[in-house]
């Protein structure tokens, strides 16, 4: 095909922007464990960038990722090596794709990982361009065009690079012709340079999002909700729902789960409250707590449910449910359920309340429910009063108080005598701090306290102080304490003397660096088996 003059000298003006991005995708995309000392660098400049970017402040790289602070924006920029997906770089990319598909057997692919099939792409991709002179690739360009090609045929094309990046929280598209936005871990919320110039280009990507997950979307049902085969969550709309334009939002999960040492070294919880937690969640075997986990959107409740259920012995059944399966559990008898919405006929649904009503007839230890909102949230809590203890599960509320409200009023309607079977509200919040930006506190532990004919009533164990940035003990004395040691024979001061214990175990985990998943719960759950006689 004819290939445009006007590419090669566009090429040559960048070529040294286009080394210095080469030279960064060559770099393996980890973490420096500090921030650099910040310099006013040149930015690689892409086609049509504003020049009130061009010089922007660096404020931290790693891999092939920059972070800048630009003068004037409130949010950081974060840039990668991307192309311009439109006029020429994308008539260059699809002619390059066309080849490729052509050439390319993918059942030559099958059984490789995705590292192999990447690879494999990108090699031949590669001799393409070498043996298509016609095309006019530059040659300073061969790479890029081939990791940018291999990413539309092998990966997600342009948001290829914020998948694989274990900083981002989300992945955000608003719409054609606007910047895609991710939140940083680190950073919060940013810019990036990736940005779709086409709205059938966003519906692609998210027809492709859906064919891989079995799924549909288009005018007449124009809404997707879904979960790619490694757990990242995916939510997308098209038009007519969203006015401006396709939207896609990507909320990936960490590779290396959060635990309770992360919880303390974040300043969510404390030594003494999640070892409190740790105890309730256990209960000595003989009477785990029902918890709920409340709070707001992104507030971290399912990375907290994630946490407590890491507490849960392993010689127990554990059964998970959940709209979208994000839980991640080191647990060997674990079973995960994931509900279904109806199909193009609409039927097939499998909503959350018939799984919890199966969960029951499956001889249960423990149920988590991801995110209590309507009958499922009767039927858990009729299994918390027919003595299924240690249920557990999220609920979007404000307040503890607001909890109970919710949960005994439509659409989720338990009756206030079933309420008396929680024994504890946990309200975790996302804050914006001023001195130290946006944080996520456990802000309330309140445990439930039964009254006769009316809303129980709620006693604050632990509440956070935002004065000082501390979770406190109230100094309240815990009916459940009492309740546990009633079921156990232990007194109240053994049963503290057992929260001060299990809070020096996270205390040396901690001081001795250990946080990974596996080598917290190996000890925790080594503990557990210590206390009840079996090691």
């Amino acid at each position: 095909m004819p290939y445009l003059d006007e590419l090669v000298n566009k090429t040559k003006a960048e070529q040294r922007g286009v080394e210095g991005i080469l030279e960064g995708s060559k770099a393996t995309a980890q973490l420096h464990e500090g921030p650099i000392k910040p310099v006013v660098e040149q930015g690689p400049q892409q086609h049509g960038a504003p020049s009130s970017e061009s010089e922007k402040v660096l404020i931290e790289k790693y891999g092939n990722v920059r972070i800048y602070r630009v003068k004037g924006e409130a949010l950081y920029k974060y840039e990668v090596p991307t192309p311009h997906y439109r006029g020429e770089e994308k008539a260059l990319i699809g002619a390059l794709i066309e080849i490729a598909s052509k050439v390319i057997s993918p059942e030559r692919e099958v059984g490789k990982s995705n590292e192999q099939r990447r690879f494999a792409y990108y090699q031949k991709i590669l001799d393409i361009i070498d043996s298509s002179p016609e095309l006019r690739v530059p040659p300073a360009m061969k790479e890029f065009y081939a990791d940018t090609v291999t990413k539309e045929m092998a990966g997600w094309g342009l948001i290829d690079s914020l998948l694989t990046d274990d900083n981002l929280e989300d992945i955000l598209l608003i719409g054609p012709n606007c910047p895609a936005y991710v939140f940083h871990r680190k950073y919060d919320m940013m810019k990036t340079n990736v940005m779709f110039y086409d709205d059938r280009d966003i519906k692609d990507l998210i027809d492709r999002i859906a064919r891989n997950v079995g799924r549909h979307i288009d005018i007449q049902s124009p809404l997707l909700d879904a979960r790619l085969p490694d757990g990242t969550r995916v939510n997308a709309t098209v038009p007519p729902a969203s006015v401006n334009g396709s939207t896609l939002s990507i909320r990936k999960f960490r590779a290396d789960p959060i635990t309770a040492i992360d919880q303390i070294n974040f300043g969510t919880l404390n030594y003494e409250a999640a070892a409190f937690l740790w105890l309730a969640t256990d209960g000595f075997g003989a009477k785990p707590a029902n918890i709920v986990i409340a709070g707001g959107t992104a507030s971290g409740k399912t990375t907290l449910l994630n946490t407590l259920a890491s507490f849960v012995p392993n010689n127990e059944r554990v059964l998970s449910i959940e709209d979208t399966a994000e839980l991640s559990l080191p647990l060997e008898h674990w079973v995960r359920f994931e509900t279904r919405p109806p199909g193009l006929e609409g039927v097939g649904e499998i909503t959350m309340d018939m799984l919890v009503k199966n969960s029951l007839r499956m001889r249960p230890d423990r149920i988590l429910v991801g995110e209590i909102r309507g009958e499922e949230g009767h039927t858990l809590f009729s299994a918390m009063n027919t003595g299924h203890d240690g249920c557990m599960g999220t609920l979007h509320s404000n307040s503890a108080k607001e909890t109970l409200v919710r949960l005994s009023n439509p659409p989720i309607s338990v009756p206030l005598m079933m309420l008396e079977s929680l024994t504890f509200i946990i309200m975790q919040q996302r804050i914006n701090d001023r001195r130290k930006g946006l944080i996520r506190r456990v802000t309330e532990i309140a445990e439930v306290i039964p009254t006769e004919d009316q809303l129980p009533k709620l006693q604050m164990l632990y509440q956070w102080d935002p004065a000082k940035d501390v979770l406190h003990s109230t100094g309240l004395n815990s009916v459940y304490l009492q309740t546990l040691g009633r079921y156990t024979g232990f007194s109240k001061a053994t049963l503290e003397e057992e929260v001060k214990t299990r809070a020096k175990i996270l205390q040396e985990l901690n001081n001795r660096n250990i946080r990974s998943l596996k080598e917290v719960c190996s000890v925790t759950q080594n503990y557990i088996l210590k206390t009840r006689g079996k090691i």
